[in-house]
């Protein structure tokens, strides 16, 4: 075990996945030479070349289809789009091409592509910086969303994704790169995809969340631990397909839920999971299904002050805590 931060994770799937197997190679907006905006490929240029890391012009639309075409003839793209918030000229060629074609020629084309997407706000990005999109994609069948929310996991899922002969939106919390830090194993190992985590037993109330929500939910359990709060705290890590069995073991164990999540509260992904509970385990419902979100507004402000505004943060979720557990 080495501690590594979670952008370090992403890297050395990425490293390990293209040293094992000469198909995988890697495009995206200025992901060569300067190793991405965030530096997640740096290094791997040099190591592997241009053939197989591979500067794209700043084209979303462009770049997941010639992922698409290369999938389909043998290889496994990893395409990464600049900022989560860039993706939607892609939208067509994610939705209506990569994620239905397996469906369309009835199993005879898979599309092994990767799409990473750094996600979220907290940075300062603003409007066009700061997006969360991962509802948006997890209503599309066909199509997995993982999001990790530790170096451990985003190196396993990733590997995993990589691997999966279908295609996978691996969304990264872009505040976590360097913030969120962790023990990860030495040697070869994968992450299941469509598979929860509980990462914190407790029996007075369930939290589910995801990315950078689940880093702060550690946190805010800490907290209200001291003050007699048991809560059982479930990393989502795949939002399609959802681990519904965990989901549900979980609420059915402490009959309260709260689901933390960053993106507009309206419509979040945090509603197909109030509803899953409520349509198949209302009788062990002994309070009223919480959500904690971002506000009904257009996108994260600029201004500093308005985005603490908008993000939930470690004392918002626990003063949530508290209210649930006092039901």
């Amino acid at each position: 075990m080495s501690e590594k931060t979670l952008v370090e994770g992403i890297r050395e799937a990425l490293d390990e996945e293209l040293a094992r197997d000469p198909n995988v190679f890697i495009t995206g907006t200025d992901i060569g030479p300067r190793g991405g905006v965030f530096l997640a490929t740096q290094g791997l240029y040099a190591k592997y070349g241009p053939r197989r890391i591979i500067d794209s012009p700043l084209a979303e639309s462009s770049i997941i289809g010639v992922g698409i075409g290369a999938a389909m003839n043998g290889m496994r793209p990893v395409c990464e789009i600049q900022f989560a918030d860039f993706i939607h000229p892609a939208y067509n060629q994610i939705v209506n091409e990569a994620a239905r074609m397996f469906y369309r020629s009835g199993g005879q084309y898979c599309v092994p592509l990767v799409i990473r997407c750094p996600y979220g706000g907290g940075v300062g990005g603003g409007l066009y910086h700061s997006q969360s999109v991962e509802a948006t994609f997890a209503h599309v069948p066909g199509l997995k969303v993982v999001i990790p929310s530790n170096p451990r996991d985003a190196k396993g899922l990733l590997k995993s994704a990589i691997r999966d002969n279908n295609p996978v939106l691996f969304l990264e919390p872009k505040k976590g790169y360097r913030a969120i830090k962790g023990e990860v194993p030495e040697g070869e190992y994968t992450e299941p995809l469509g598979v929860a985590k509980v990462t914190r037993a407790g029996d007075d109330i369930t939290v589910y969340a995801y990315g950078m929500m689940h880093f702060y939910c550690v946190q805010a359990a800490d907290q209200v631990a001291e003050e007699g709060i048991s809560v059982e705290l479930v990393d989502l890590r795949t939002l399609n397909p959802l681990d519904k069995a965990t989901v549900l073991q979980s609420f059915k164990k402490t009959g309260k839920a709260l689901i933390v999540y960053e993106d507009n509260r309206f419509v979040g992904f945090g509603a197909e999971i109030a509803a899953l509970l409520c349509e198949e385990a209302f009788e062990h419902m002994d309070a009223p299904i919480m959500r904690l979100a971002g506000p009904d507004v257009p996108a994260v402000p600029y201004s500093r002050p308005l985005q603490d505004w908008f993000m939930p943060d470690v004392q918002r979720i626990v003063e949530a805590m508290r209210k649930l557990a006092a039901y």
